[in-house]
């Protein structure tokens, strides 16, 4: 099993790290050939309109939206929850619109106002996630088939999933989290071979 990181911008090593910490072999996606062979894709925080900007200079639109049609697990992370919304805050055009959510991105402001905090995601297990926010965007509607994962104690949303796509505001690459990477490969595992898993392959695919 396989899983790439999208390596266009943004803190593509350190999630390549955390995969090969809990034992999952990582690559890097640059071209549509890289995600050949793969289980799951990462999409890392970043700057999202140079990645908007890459991922058309280099043909990735139209293979990733078919390789995360097709049940394959998808992160993305903080910029990455950008690229991966149905709308964007402001009128900007989606790039993969995989979730139905509505972003906005700096949504706490400049990087000097970034932040961690101890959240909890009952979904990875009872201990909070220590999350690092870097001009982080937030959820601003959520829409009726997705899951909320997270919220602050303010309830704004931080964390989402709609069957195989998961989308974090926060870098658990950056503060040594590897639980949402774990939650990312078991469902790598399972979409890769369905009759060991829980059914989640073919709900992903019957949804998108």
């Amino acid at each position: 099993m396989k899983i790439g990181v999208l390596a266009l911008h943004g803190a593509v090593i350190e999630h390549i790290q955390t995969l090969r910490s809990i034992g999952v072999e990582a690559v890097t996606v640059r071209l549509p050939e890289d995600l050949d062979g793969l289980s799951g894709l990462i999409l890392p925080g970043g700057e999202s309109t140079t990645m908007r900007k890459l991922t058309a200079r280099w043909g990735l639109h139209d293979p990733i939206m078919a390789f995360a049609r097709s049940g394959a697990p998808i992160l993305g992370t903080c910029a990455g929850m950008i690229i991966v919304a149905k709308e964007i805050a402001g009128g900007e055009e989606p790039v993969f619109p995989l979730l139905d959510v509505t972003v906005r991105r700096n949504a706490f402001g400049r990087q000097l106002d970034s932040f961690e905090t101890e959240l909890p995601m009952p979904i990875v297990g009872d201990r909070p996630v220590h999350a690092i926010f870097i001009r982080a965007p937030i959820i601003e509607r959520v829409g009726p088939g997705v899951e909320v994962l997270a919220r602050l104690p303010d309830d704004r949303v931080v964390a989402v999933r709609q069957r195989n796509v998961i989308a974090i505001a926060f870098h658990p690459e950056l503060a040594g989290e590897t639980r949402i990477h774990h939650l990312v490969a078991t469902m790598a595992a399972e979409w890769s071979n369905p009759g060991e898993g829980t059914g989640e392959r073919r709900l992903a695919g019957e949804a998108m």
